[in-house]
Order: structure tokens, then sequence, then C-alpha cells
């Protein structure tokens, strides 16, 4: 890819098309500090909840976990779970079901990435973040026989998908 359309500097990571009203396609290529800067996207950081999940995991880390070791670039699990950073692309599969399960919990039950989105669509996410907590919830409540509530988290849902 080519250079940052604005500080000409460093290399283009996020390309937007704008299409306006009449047809008019623009298109702008801009690096990731950039697209920050002009409030296109959030600066990643490492976040408290996925620090907490990583300290819980350290202390209930089992011997069949601490034993994993990725056969690439020999990182163990607890290694990773120490330090909080994975050594390379092999590690996903080398500690697949612990980090699956850690993912889950860092983030709401989700196990997939969705990717980085303007701010403008911060209350769709923060949305969609509640209602799949509400279904964690209701599957909890239902699992538990708490019918009552299985309906109370039921209908905010439907009200939430309304929206």
């Amino acid at each position: 890819m080519g250079p940052c359309q604005r500080c000409k500097k460093r290399k283009a990571t996020f390309h937007l098309t704008n299409i306006s009203r009449d047809g008019e396609k623009v298109e702008r290529h801009l690096c990731e500090e950039c697209a920050v800067e002009e409030g296109l996207v959030h600066k990643p950081s490492f976040s408290q909840q996925l620090i907490e999940t990583l300290l819980a995991a350290s202390k209930s880390i089992s011997p069949e976990e601490a034993n994993l070791v990725c056969e690439e670039c020999g990182l163990s699990y607890r290694e990773f779970i120490n330090q909080g950073l994975l050594g390379c692309p092999n590690d996903y599969d080398a500690f697949r079901e612990p980090l699956a399960r850690l993912i889950e919990r860092s983030h709401e039950g989700a196990t997939q990435h969705v990717g980085k989105s303007p701010r403008s669509l911060g209350a769709v996410r923060t949305t969609q973040q509640q209602i799949r907590q509400l279904k964690r919830q209701l599957d909890e409540a239902v699992a538990a026989e708490d019918y009552e509530r299985a309906a109370e988290l039921r209908d905010r849902i439907r009200e939430l998908e309304q929206t």
C-alpha cells in the first residue's frame, strides 16, 4: 500500500471510500495515527478487563495448559499468561482451547474479532454488546430454571433489538 495521504510519512493502513449523493466516489488512504487523530477509529489499548482476565487465568491454569508449548516459537502457555503476548501466529493453534475461553471471558462471550469501526457506530456496538450479554444471562437463567428472570431478560432483549 502507499503512504498516508494526510501525513505522507507512514504507510496507509486505513482505506475509506465515501460516495456522495451524486454518486461521486472519494477515496482516502490514512495511516493508523492519522485515522485516530481524525476520530475515525479508537486508539487500541490494553483493556483493564483483559488484564483482569489474564490475572484470573494465571491463578486457575491447569497442569495440562501449563505444559502446552508452541512448536514454532517455543512459547509456553504459562509464559503467554504471564506476559499477555503471543509469540507467533502458530500460538493460536497451539493454545486454541484455553485461548478461546480467555477470549470469551474478556470479550463478553464474543470469540471473533469484529474489526475497527468509526466512533459514530459506538451506540450500535454498545447495544449489540448489551444484547449478547443479556442472551448469556438468559441462557443462565433458563439453565437455573429461573423463568421469571428469563422472561424479563427476553423482554429486554426484544426491546433492544427493536431500537
